[in-house]
């Protein structure tokens, strides 16, 4: 049997790894590198994005809410509609370092910074 892992509207996990971040100009400004999924709810909660550095040297993660990603299929990717600047500024940490997941002020502020509200209200 076939595996599928993308439909016109599911797509797997892993496929989901690598796919381009872009910005409202169609500018390509990152890759989603991972998801963290809530297990109760059973839904992606945020995306990863690998952002900055050179040839993979200096880059950092952004965790983006999901809720900020919206799919354009005419660019094969993902569409966020952030400032370069803002996502200079937005709170980030090292590819070889783990956040706070589960703490709920760490992620708050995630939250906040994005204007989005928190996934588990």
């Amino acid at each position: 049997m076939e595996k599928i892992d993308e439909t016109s509207s599911l797509i797997a996990g892993s496929k989901v790894s690598g796919t381009r971040v872009y910005n409202p100009q169609s500018e390509h400004i990152g890759e989603i590198q991972d998801v963290m999924i809530d297990k109760a709810a059973g839904k992606v909660v945020y995306a990863i994005m690998s952002f900055g550095g050179f040839l993979g040297i200096g880059q950092d993660y952004r965790p983006l809410p999901w809720q900020l990603l919206k799919y354009d299929t005419s660019l094969g990717g993902y569409v966020v509609d952030v400032s370069k600047s803002d996502l200079e500024k937005a709170p980030a940490y090292p590819a070889d370092a783990t956040p706070q997941w589960g703490d709920r002020t760490y992620e708050s502020r995630l939250h906040d910074y994005y204007g989005v509200g928190p996934y588990w209200i």
